[in-house]
């Protein structure tokens, strides 16, 4: 039998029995379209993520905290604040370091205002954390070295706390009440062009460092922000830091991470997120190969006369073999293909709803036919070969 006769009977077969081959393709497609959207998905919000990720802060940043792989945790001892002035004096690869004490749940509200207060995260700070973040303030200033020594009582906020308490007259000297302590807002930082980081930055205040460690009642610092002098200078700006600490706070452990190290754990999880979940989504693509054997083999039951017919007038035992081997396949790719569009479809709709890029990869459209069709060949073997192991004799008396 050669290919094109193949092609002409698994043609023939398919279309005689239209509604079978509708139901047995559909589970195919579903466990295509799955894997294919999935994998998109997963791969355009790891895009986006990383993007961000990027914009939040400069190539040249590096933070220092305690060292969590030992179960260090920050506390009074851990750093204090001289620490990130003597790092820039000592280090001639530090251009800027910030130490930051953490408020990650305060109250924000206005003065005299009855409505709930707004849950809040106050940033206790320095000057040199706006380089860090690499960002600038659209209203105002940002803090300075005489508002952390003079303990003024000032504040920047950010622009949705702006939008939310300020919509109409600006925010600049006005009064808000963090932890019920007014601060004067002296800045507002300038708005992200990313829905995904305002929805992460859309409640911060920044204070002197000396303000928030009174209003928090704490000397506990959680890390210092630094900034190399250059992108090359990067590793020895840590290590210079690490050094430093370590002579003045013996017996404390510390770690350092760069932005490139932060944006290869989150790339390390995402990527194993959307491995996970392509996972699940193909279990979807075997049950529905289990449901290609299921239908082959009820059509060798259904089409004994046939494959007896054949057997008589002279058809191998391979080209019986082929046909239905050939109908397995065929429909698998035919889902493949179905499942493709839809997959392709809907990935680019979840993509343009949550505003990131679908990254649907000329590979993974490759691979997904390319399990179709290996599917096809393992679940329609079984019913091909014994569809080809009968007997012309046993075939023929159910004529």
């Amino acid at each position: 039998m050669n290919f094109a006769d193949l092609i002409r009977i698994v043609w023939d077969n398919l279309k005689a029995h239209r509604m079978r081959a509708v139901l047995t393709t559909l589970g195919i497609a579903i466990g295509i379209a799955g894997v294919i959207a999935v994998v998109a998905i997963g791969q355009g919000g790891e895009a986006a993520i990383m993007s961000e990720l990027e914009s939040m802060g400069s190539n040249r940043y590096f933070e220092i905290g305690p060292n969590y792989m030992k179960n260090e945790t920050a506390d009074s001892k851990t750093f204090n604040l001289q620490d990130h002035v003597l790092i820039k004096e000592l280090s001639p690869a530090v251009e800027k370091m910030a130490p930051i004490t953490l408020g990650p749940m305060v109250d924000l509200r206005l003065p005299n205002s009855k409505e709930k207060p707004m849950m809040a995260t106050l940033y206790g700070t320095t000057p040199d954390l706006l380089a860090g973040l690499n960002g600038s303030t659209e209203q105002g200033r940002f803090l300075t070295d005489a508002d952390v020594t003079a303990h003024s009582r000032v504040a920047v906020i950010d622009a949705g706390i702006a939008e939310k308490y300020f919509p109409e007259e600006g925010a600049l000297g006005k009064k808000i009440f963090v932890q019920d302590t007014p601060l004067t807002v002296v800045g507002v930082m300038e708005k992200s062009p990313s829905s995904m980081m305002q929805a992460l930055s859309s409640r911060i205040v920044y204070a002197p460092i000396t303000v928030a460690q009174e209003m928090l009642n704490t000397k506990v610092i959680s890390q210092l922000c630094g900034v190399a002098v250059s992108e090359e200078a990067l590793p020895q700006a840590t290590s210079d830091s690490l050094k430093i600490l370590e002579k003045r706070h013996p017996g404390v452990s510390y770690m350092g991470s760069t932005m490139e190290e932060q944006l290869d754990m989150v790339n390390n999880v995402t990527s194993v997120l959307t491995l996970i979940i392509g996972a699940v989504a193909g279990i979807a693509l075997l049950v529905g190969g289990v449901g290609v054997m299921n239908i082959m083999l009820v059509a060798v039951s259904e089409r004994t006369r046939e494959i007896g017919l054949l057997k008589a007038l002279g058809a191998r035992r391979r080209d019986i073999m082929q046909q239905f081997l050939g109908e397995a396949v065929a429909l698998c790719l035919l889902g493949g293909l179905i499942g493709m569009a839809f997959g392709i479809g809907g990935a680019f709709i979840i993509a343009l709803a949550a505003n990131w890029p679908p990254l649907v990869s000329v590979w993974t459209v490759l691979l997904a036919l390319g399990f179709s069709a290996v599917v096809g060949v393992f679940f329609g073997l079984y019913p091909a070969s014994r569809a080809a192991s009968l007997s012309p004799a046993e075939a023929l008396r159910s004529l």
